[in-house]
């Protein structure tokens, strides 16, 4: 899952970024309205977390222009404890649901839960390939019934490939999708996490799904017959 995270107090920002990624979400941030708009309109995020209290564009300009431009992804404000006004024109724009500061963080992650389970219809369906299972939920993955145990940016590696099965994906593309638009690539971090979830996933078992595409990047499949 994508989260944009629009938020210009940095030590908020920090806590809410590093909260997210150890609870492996991929998090873009940006640190004013403007910022956060274009960001909105040019990437697909699963969830915005706006704060209405923004440099250059404030939050609820913010939704009523991402509303306005027909953009329906779910948007949580993040709010002053006092301002009632504020988050009754934010839910009036747009927004789904609001936060006020400060807040504990396991409510934070409750409300993106709710928001992600309000934005489909259908439950998250888990995602399979040959033997090889990963379950959104409960992040557990498997292949052949045995568990894998992995770390945060190799299970967000995986779950990027499944959902693209077939599908040739650059090392830019990985980078910017399983780190963040932000990240300043080193050269081979896409191709060291590939080489340890091979050794994990693959190694052992057959047939092997993730194929280099030289000079391209990687693709999960079944290999051809």
């Amino acid at each position: 899952m994508r989260i944009l995270l629009v938020e210009d107090d940095s030590s908020v920002s920090g806590f809410i970024v590093k909260g997210l990624r150890e609870e492996q979400y991929a998090v873009d941030l940006a640190i004013d309205g403007e910022m956060g708009l274009a960001m909105a309109e040019t990437t697909r995020y699963d969830v915005v977390i706006l704060d209405i209290m923004l440099p250059k564009m404030n939050g609820i300009d913010v939704c009523r222009r991402l509303r306005a431009k027909r953009h329906t992804t779910p948007i949580l404000l993040l709010t002053a404890r006092e301002a009632v006004e504020d988050r009754v024109t934010g839910l009036d724009t747009g927004a789904d649901d609001y936060l006020t500061k400060p807040f504990a963080f396991a409510e934070l992650l409750a409300r993106l839960r709710a928001l992600l389970r309000r934005g489909s219809a259908q439950p998250t369906p888990r995602l399979t390939i040959a033997d090889l299972e990963l379950d959104p939920v409960s992040h557990r993955v498997s292949r052949a019934g045995q568990t894998i145990v992995l770390t945060n940016k190799e299970y967000s590696l995986l779950e990027y490939l499944m959902r693209n099965t077939g599908r040739v994906l650059t090392r830019t593309a990985i980078t910017e999708h399983v780190w963040d638009i932000h990240y300043e690539s080193v050269t081979n971090i896409v191709d060291v996490h590939i080489k340890t979830l091979r050794s994990k996933m693959d190694r052992d078992f057959s047939p092997q799904l993730i194929h280099t595409m030289r000079g391209i990047g990687y693709v999960l499949k079944i290999p051809e017959a």
